[in-house]
C-alpha cells in the first residue's frame, strides 16, 4: 500500500515519497515554555507521535526533531509578571527569571508529554543553545539583500522574497488585511518580521553585530531545523495556526538563505474546540493537561478522543464525549481481558488452516484479515486515526458477538490472532498498555455518564 499525505504546500494529497530513500527528515515545531500544558498542545503531539510511529512501522528511518522555544516574548512577560505580582520573585533579575520560567516550563511539558506515552524525538534542540546559528543566517539574509537593520533590529524583506505567501495561500494584501503586526513605521512593509530585536531592558540579551539583543521567533526554527535536518527535508509540522506568519516566514528566509525547496511535505493538524469554539485563553475555555489528567487520569482516554477525528479537522471538547471515551476504551480491555482469560494467558502462534474452520470461526477468520488490511489502508490515507479505530472497533464488536460460542472460545489460534493483532495495531497508535488495564476494564454503561460527570464536576470544585 502507498502512504499518501495532505500537503499544506500544495492543497492535495501526494504520494509520500522522501528525498531519500527509507529515511525520513521530520521537524515538528515544539512548545514556548511559558505556562501550563493544555489540550491543544496534546492534539498537536499526539497526533504527530502517531506519525512517527507510522513511519518507523512502514520502514523508515526517521530522525525526529523537535525544539523548544525558550526566550521569546511571552516567557519573557511570564517573567515580569511574577516579578510583579509574586512576592517570592520581586527581588529577583527578570533575566534569572526567564531562565527559571522557561526550565519549569520545559520540565512540565515532558512530564506531561511522557504521561500521554508520547514517544520522544531524537533531538530537542533549545533556542537558547543556537544563537550563533540564527546570528550566521541572519548575516547572510542581510548580505543577500533580503534583510534590513535599523537601529539594532533587523527584519526580513517580505518584497523581496516573490514566493511569499505560497504556503497560506494568500496574497501579500490578503495577510497584511488579517494579519496581527507589531506596528512600526520603521519597517518597509508592515509584513516584513523580526530576524533579531536589539536589546530592551531587563531582556536577556546576547552579542551580535548589530548590537546587543535576542533572536526573533521565526528564525529560531529555521536554525535549528536545518542545522539538524539539512537544508531541505521532508516533514515540517505543527497546528493550522502556524501556518501564517510562522510557517510562511521559516520557509521565506530558509529557501533564501539555502537557495533550495526548504520542506517537501507541510502538515497542519485542526484545533481543539469547546462547545464550538477554539480553545483559547483570552475565552477562559482551555483545559490544561493537569485539570484534564485530574478527571481523566488514564493517558489512553485522551489519545483515543484525540486520534477520534482525522488529525487534520477540528475536534470538540466535552467532559461528555471523554466519559463515553472511557466506555469505547474499556470495551478493547474487557476483550483482551476475556481472551487472556480464555487462553489461561498462552499467547498461541499456531498458523490457522481456513478450510478447516466453522461457518462462525470463518466469519471471525475474515473480520481479522479485513482489520488488518483496513488499519493499514486508513493510515496510508494521510494517517486516518478515525478510520482506523473504527477497524478495531468492528474487530472488537464482531469479536465479543461470537465470544460465547464453543467454537469460538475453544479456538486458542483464533482468539490468539485478535489478541496480536490488536497489541500490534494499538502500539502504532499508542493503546493497549499494561498499565491501563485494571483501570479500563468493566467501566460503567452510559446510563451513569451524567453521574460520573457530576460527580467529577464537584471534585474539581472542592479541588
Amino acid at each position: 500500500m502507498t502512504l499518501k499525505v495532505y500537503n499544506t504546500l500544495t492543497g492535495k494529497k501526494e504520494r509520500f515519497l522522501p528525498l531519500k530513500k527509507d529515511r525520513v527528515r521530520m521537524y515538528v515545531c515544539g512548545v514556548t515554555v511559558y505556562d501550563d500544558c493544555h489540550l491543544g498542545h496534546a492534539r498537536c503531539y499526539v497526533a504527530f507521535d502517531v506519525i512517527y510511529r507510522y513511519l518507523k512501522y512502514k520502514g523508515y528511518k526517521v530522525k525526529y526533531v523537535q525544539n523548544i522555544t525558550d526566550v521569546d516574548d511571552k516567557i519573557i512577560a511570564k517573567a515580569r509578571e511574577l516579578k510583579k505580582s509574586d512576592i517570592r520573585y520581586q527581588k529577583s533579575d527578570v533575566k534569572a527569571l526567564v531562565r527559571e520560567v522557561a526550565e519549569r516550563y520545559t520540565k512540565e511539558y515532558f512530564k506531561w508529554m511522557d504521561y500521554l506515552k508520547i514517544k520522544r524525538a531524537d533531538l530537542y534542540p533549545k533556542a537558547t543553545e543556537h544563537i550563533e546559528d540564527m546570528i550566521e543566517l541572519i548575516q547572510e539574509l542581510l548580505d543577500k539583500g533580503y534583510a534590513y537593520e535599523i537601529g539594532g533590529d533587523v527584519y526580513f524583506n517580505i518584497a523581496k522574497f516573490s514566493s511569499y505567501g505560497k504556503l497560506s495561500g494568500r496574497s501579500v494584501d490578503e495577510m497584511r488585511a488579517g494579519a496581527r503586526v507589531e506596528v512600526d513605521e520603521r519597517k518597509r512593509n508592515p509584513l516584513d518580521f523580526a530576524l533579531w530585536k536589539r536589546a530592551k531592558e531587563g531582556e536577556p540579551i546576547w552579542k551580535s553585530p548589530w548590537g546587543e539583543g535576542r533572536p526573533g521567533w521565526h528564525i529560531e526554527c529555521s536554525a535549528m531545523s536545518m542545522k539538524y535536518l539539512g537544508e531541505s527535508f521532508d516533514i515540517h509540522g505543527g497546528g493550522q495556526d502556524l501556518i501564517f506568519p510562522h510557517h510562511e516566514n521559516e520557509i521565506a528566509q530558509s529557501e533564501v538563505y539555502s537557495g533550495k525547496p526548504f520542506v517537501k511535505y507541510w502538515l497542519h493538524n485542526g484545533f481543539v474546540a469547546t462547545r464550538g469554539e477554539k480553545m483559547s485563553k483570552s475565552l477562559g475555555n482551555i483545559f490544561t493537561l493537569k485539570e484534564l489528567f485530574k478527571e481523566f487520569p488514564d493517558p489512553e482516554v485522551t489519545r483515543l478522543f484525540l486520534l477520534s477525528m482525522h488529525y487534520r479537522s477540528p475536534i470538540d471538547f466535552t467532559k461528555e464525549k471523554l466519559v463515553e471515551i472511557e466506555k469505547r476504551l474499556s470495551h478493547f480491555y474487557n476483550l483482551l481481558d476475556f481472551i487472556l482469560q480464555a487462553l489461561k494467558g498462552r499467547i498461541s502462534n499456531r498458523r490457522i488452516n481456513p478450510r478447516s474452520l466453522s461457518k462462525e470461526e470463518r466469519r471471525l477468520y475474515q473480520e481479522i484479515r479485513k482489520t488488518d488490511e483496513e488499519f493499514d489502508r486508513a493510515l496510508d490515507d494521510d494517517f486516518n486515526t478515525a478510520k482506523a479505530l473504527s477497524s478495531l472497533d468492528r474487530l472488537a464488536k464482531v469479536t465479543n458477538a461470537l465470544k460465547d460460542n464453543p467454537k469460538i472460545s475453544g479456538n486458542k489460534a483464533l482468539l490468539s490472532k485478535v489478541y496480536r493483532l490488536l497489541k500490534e495495531k494499538g502500539k502504532i497508535i499508542g493503546f493497549f498498555e499494561e498499565h491501563s488495564w485494571e483501570k479500563m476494564i468493566s467501566i460503567p454503561d452510559k446510563k451513569e455518564v451524567e453521574k460520573l460527570i457530576a460527580q467529577r464536576d464537584r471534585t474539581r470544585q472542592e479541588g
